[in-house]
């Protein structure tokens, strides 16, 4: 579980995103970071156990800097204000489909899927859903799916059907995704529970399904 001291320091760094104030508190953002460390480490234990992948993998493999790269950004804020964390196959650089922990106070969410893939791999994953849409909707129409995520974002979609597919295709909403995602909100008090990585490991079983068809599809 993470400790309360761990979301007070992001509620107060979202609060005060400025050098002066993050180099006044390094200390906390140390422990901070430690602390989250070992909630991944312990998330990665579990998910080994039923998934070999994730034996090899370290937490330093999965988590994202807490520093923003705000060269191309209008918003200059140095920080992110949450700790994130990638579980997939080869660590957070590699391009599989995988599982996402957010943890930031009142926004926290897990989640999942692949996002923006390149255009060779999400022309892969297309033809996937297009050749076993049967499959593909028996994953994200099952009653576990639904309830956990309700259904898949339509954040990146096209307008129009892609190129080599038609509208009258039974997929066709699904082949206009640019990216394979969905999550589910998370309430901060679940973190700091005891039975925390069992929730997290949980949520994630539930997405193992399109993960593995994500995978499969990419290879």
């Amino acid at each position: 579980m993470l400790q309360p001291s761990t979301l007070k320091f992001l509620k107060d760094l979202a609060k005060n995103n400025n050098k002066p104030w993050f180099e006044k508190n390094k200390k906390t953002y140390e422990s901070a970071k430690v602390d989250f460390e070992n909630f991944v480490t312990a998330v990665l234990e579990k998910l080994g156990k039923s998934e070999p992948a994730f034996k090899e993998l370290k937490a330093k493999d999965c988590i994202f800097r807490i520093y923003r790269d705000v060269r191309f950004s209008k918003d200059k804020s140095p920080y992110k204000s949450n700790f994130g964390a990638s579980f997939s196959k080869g660590g957070k650089k590699h391009m599989a489909a995988g599982y996402y922990l957010h943890v930031e106070p009142g926004k926290t969410f897990l989640g999942g899927g692949m996002w923006m893939p390149e255009p060779d791999m999400l022309k892969k994953i297309r033809q996937e859903v297009d050749y076993n849409f049967k499959d593909f909707q028996k994953i994200v129409n099952s009653a576990a799916f639904k309830k956990t995520f309700g259904k898949l974002s339509e954040e990146d979609k096209l307008k129009k059907v892609p190129k080599g597919y038609t509208d009258d295709n039974p997929a066709v909403e699904y082949l206009k995704l640019k990216s394979f995602v969905a999550g589910s909100k998370a309430d901060d008090k679940d973190l700091m529970d005891k039975t925390a990585v069992t929730k997290v490991t949980g949520v994630f079983s539930t997405m193992k399904p399109l993960i593995d068809f994500l995978n499969e599809a990419a290879d």
